[in-house]
């Protein structure tokens, strides 16, 4: 037997969520062939065949959490004298999990003995009322106080937010300051999203220090002479940031078609790992959803992202006298620890003054 683990997929990823199975115990296949899709914290992967082989036994099912180098699939020896290919180690001739389940004689179904194992209740003290003496759900309630229940355990995009907010909390030195920018000239035709990108290359050119990266136990910086532009796009299956390579070298146009692709990857689920990895900057254009001002959390190793929200007439002063304008709420969050106060004025600063130079002039590009 030869064994196949999950391999490095990149990105500091730990581990992956088995999706779909494309293979059964039994099968041929041919190196390349696809075994499996799983998913990470953001897309879905197809795990091509390392050889060519017949499958002897699957490790884990769907929705199952598996750890990079934990055995996906064993390989029947080739009798044909080709050489099984490297592997990170070899399986235990019994694995834990599969003793317990040829010792664990109960019968219920995976979903009952999942909330089982989470609630620490051992089947063989629960009376069964189910078919054929099977444990049900309502079984372990019986003679129990009640208890919170969640059913419903985070998988892919939520999954990873939760880890990468709960790691921007205990890691950035967040910051956050607020203004706004006076759009008179917006309308609903305005393609926001692409001005605020022209303004953030403006803000990163004056600012530097805001396009960097900060490693917090070296304490070290790297400046980044391109902009590689995380975007915010909301989706049914939750929160993606597709990054948008080199900002600063594309027109209006060029923006807005590399937005359309990469916002209709997002909602069909067809993102590549490498279209997800590495921004240097993060926008979020929350205020097409609702909303005016808000503190952002920042997903090291960035320092920064910027927040527009809503919109709408507004108070401002003209002179001496107040006048209502259409104004723009801008929130910059930043990682005080590699970004003064003074950079990250200056360059939210930028960003309004490009806003405002930009939205005097009627005829803006069209939101596509």
């Amino acid at each position: 037997m030869s064994t196949f683990h999950l391999p490095d997929l990149g990105e500091g990823l730990h581990e992956a969520e088995i999706v779909a199975w494309h293979v059964a115990p039994g099968d041929r296949v041919g190196a390349g062939d696809t075994l499996l899709a799983v998913e990470t914290d953001k897309a879905v992967v197809e795990i091509p065949a390392p050889q060519a082989g017949t499958v002897a036994t699957l490790h884990g099912a769907v929705g199952d959490h598996v750890a990079v180098g934990a055995p996906l699939v064993e390989f029947a020896d080739d009798r044909s004298g080709a050489a099984p290919p490297a592997m990170v180690g070899r399986l235990p001739t019994a694995s834990p999990a599969r003793e317990h389940r040829t010792a664990h004689r109960v019968k219920a179904a995976p979903a009952v003995r999942a909330e089982a194992r989470r609630r620490g209740i051992e089947l063989a003290t629960v009376t069964a009322t189910g078919p054929e003496g099977t444990v049900t759900l309502a079984d372990l309630d019986v003679g129990r106080p009640a208890e919170p229940r969640f059913a419903e355990p985070l998988r892919g995009p939520r999954r990873a937010m939760a880890r990468r907010m709960a790691r921007s909390r205990d890691e950035v030195a967040a910051t956050t300051i607020t203004d706004q920018a006076v759009v008179r000239h917006w309308t609903a035709a305005t393609d926001v999203t692409v001005e605020l990108i022209l303004a953030i290359v403006a803000g990163c050119a004056a600012s530097p220090a805001l396009n960097a990266w900060f490693e917090g136990r070296g304490l070290s910086r790297s400046l980044h002479e391109r902009l590689d532009l995380g975007v915010a796009v909301d989706t049914a299956d939750g929160l993606f940031v597709p990054v948008l390579r080199g900002a600063e070298a594309l027109d209006a146009p060029a923006l807005r078609r590399e937005l359309d692709r990469l916002q209709a990857a997002a909602a069909a689920r067809s993102l590549a790992p490498a279209e997800l990895a590495g921004p240097t900057f993060t926008l979020s254009n929350f205020g097409l959803l609702g909303g005016r001002y808000a503190t952002l959390m920042i997903v090291p190793p960035q320092v920064a992202i910027l927040g527009a929200g809503r919109a709408a007439p507004g108070v401002v002063a003209a002179g001496d006298r107040p006048v209502v304008e259409r104004v723009l709420p801008l929130s910059l969050t930043f990682d005080h620890r590699a970004v003064t106060g003074g950079e990250a004025a200056r360059f939210l600063s930028t960003v309004i003054d490009t806003l405002e130079r930009r939205a005097s002039r009627p005829g803006t590009q069209p939101h596509g």
